[in-house]
This record gives structure tokens, sequence and C-alpha cells, in this order.
């Protein structure tokens, strides 16, 4: 008789920024990818979102850890410790004697060195893991898009996560070009800070920087649907009084111009090592966005217009990698692009 019922399958998008779980093609956790460690223990206070909420706001005695830095693990005992609470969360409900056997499929950017990958490979493995796969972030994000990546045909990806950007060429199930910066969603929040602290004079911290890249995030300053102005407040750095202003979209286009011009270069410099035959199915098909960064208002737009070449964002573009981690562990025997 199989023990079929001790074998769990998990999906795992581990991002700079959130990590999302799929089991049976359903989402069972989607949490920021946060840790809150008691510095005297070591042990765990909080995970996900309420490990967030002490993001910069904890005390000497804890210390809140974001693991994942530029799309890999720059802690890898925070990782660890991360990794196996969210799987314990995912099996809380769960009611077995035996601690099940987890294959699990992982995301990591496709520019990663061995050291890195087998960084995540071992968290993994210390976390409970006893089938660990891993899968490079672009072809996840192409599967998640629903390309058929096993096609002789030619798709671009292009995952703007929040550690890197992942450029890729993809065909007959592999990847042809490649290219991942370290310009995404932690550069983004990282200016917006850099340009109220220069403009303004006013301190704000990670987390209010990030909502102000989601409330009025944009890569144009001229947009058919204008978002309203964002008020921040925050320490004066001159005088350390109050100081409230009024942010508007126009300022965080401007601000970003710089970082979004060399994601642009990157595709450019993609598209030049392509081959012709694939350059054309590319013009055909069209260049496709994912990840959080694809969500800035008007990025699709001005892709098109700056390379010449019609760019679309992706359904759902935050989960499209974890989506496609999902599909690759349902054809783990289909798919020769998995890494053990």
């Amino acid at each position: 008789m199989a023990f079929s019922f001790l074998t769990q399958e998990l999906a795992i998008d581990l991002g700079t920024a959130n990590t999302v779980i799929f089991q049976d093609d359903q989402i069972v956790l989607d949490q920021p990818s946060i840790v809150a460690l008691d510095n005297i223990s070591g042990k765990v206070v909080a995970l996900g979102d309420q490990a967030k909420l002490m993001y910069e706001r904890t005390s000497p005695n804890i210390r809140a850890v974001r693991p994942m830095r530029d799309g890999v693990i720059a802690d890898f005992n925070a990782a660890e410790l991360m990794i196996k609470g969210f799987i314990q969360q995912v099996n809380a409900n769960r009611h077995t004697l035996f601690s099940p056997n987890i294959r699990c499929v992982i995301g990591i950017p496709s520019g990663s060195t061995e050291v890195e990958r087998r960084a995540v490979r071992d968290s993994a493995e210390h976390a409970g893991g006893h089938d660990v796969y891993l899968l490079y972030e672009p072809m996840a994000a192409a599967l998640g898009i629903g390309l058929d990546v096993l096609a002789p045909k030619g798709n671009m990806v292009v995952d703007i996560g929040g550690g890197t950007a992942e450029i890729a060429v993809i065909s007959l199930g592999g990847i042809v070009v490649n290219k991942s910066i370290d310009i995404a969603g932690d550069v983004f929040t990282r200016e917006i800070q850099q340009y109220l602290r220069q403009q303004y004079n006013i301190r704000v911290g990670e987390i209010t920087s990030e909502k102000i890249k989601i409330a009025i995030g944009s890569v144009s300053s001229e947009l058919e649907n204008e978002p309203a102005d964002f008020v921040v407040s925050g320490p004066n750095m001159m005088t350390g009084k109050p100081l409230t202003v009024t942010v508007s979209y126009h300022e965080i286009a401007y601000c970003l111009d710089k970082s979004i011009s060399k994601v642009e270069e990157s595709v450019m410099a993609a598209l030049e090592e392509t081959p012709a035959e694939l350059y054309s199915d590319i013009i055909e098909n069209g260049i496709f966005l994912s990840g959080g960064g694809s969500l800035l208002r008007g990025i699709a737009k001005r892709f098109s217009e700056r390379i010449d070449i019609p760019c679309h964002v992706a359904d759902d573009p935050l989960r499209a990698v974890a989506r496609g981690t999902c599909l690759a562990l349902k054809g783990i025997h289909k798919y020769p692009f998995l890494m053990r």
C-alpha cells in the first residue's frame, strides 16, 4: 500500500518581498517575507503579516529581519526559520501522526550562483523538504502567465520582483537569453525615500515608502486615470519637528526614471543577443511583464514606446511566479528545466 498521504506537495515563491505557497492548486499562504526573532533566545516571535507590523518598530530585544535580499538568501538562519514557520502554518490544520515528506518546487532568480542555489535548497531541506526542485523565476513566470514554454517559439518575459528584475527569452523549455539585474521593487522604494529626503527634508521608513509606491507609483508623468496625491508625515531632518508634505505621481515618475531606464536598457541588451527567428516571434507575440514592478502605472505603455515592441502586463502579475511553480510541481516529470 502506497503511503501517498504522507507526501505533501508545495509550490513556493520565495520572494524578496512576499512568500506565496500553493498546495493542491490553492494559495494556502501569501505573506511578507519577514520574520521577527528574539535576540536572546533566537526563537521566532512573529512571521509574515505580524512580523511586518514590527518591522522598523522593534525594541532592542526583538529584531525583524527580511531574510531575502536581491532575490537570494541574505540571512541563512532567519530564512530557514521563516520557511519552517510558514510550512508549519500551512500544516496547522493537518492532523497526522507523522510529519509529511515534503516535495516542493521553489522559484529562484535566474542569475543565482551555485552557492545561492545551495543556500535555498539547504534552507528548504532543513525546514522539512525531502524532495526539493528549483526553478528559475522567469521560467516560472512564463508558466504562470500561460505561455507554452516547451513550444519552438520565442517568448520574452520581464519579471520585476522585489529584489531583482528577471529578463529572459524562452524557447523549447530553455532560457535562450537571460539578464538578471538587482534593480526592482526594493530599489524603487529606496529611491522614493531618498527623493523625499532631498526634496522635502522629510525622513520616512521603508513601510511608508512602499505605501507611496503602491498608492501613486508611476513611470509616466501623463496618465489617463490620475491617482490622488499622497499625504506623508514624518520628522523634518533639519529640525526634528513633525512635517507633512503632499506627493504627486508626477514626482514618483521623476524619481524612478533612472532605474526604469536601466531596466529598459537590460531588455534591449537581451533583445540584441536574441537569435533572429526568436526575435521575430517576440515582435509577433509581444513582451510579457510580471511581478509587483509591473503594477507601476504606465509601465507597459512606456516600455512599448521605448522598445518599439508591444508589452503586456500579465493577469495577477504578483502571483505569476507562484502559479508557475504550482504548474511545474504538477508536471515535475514533464519539464526538463527543473533542477534537483
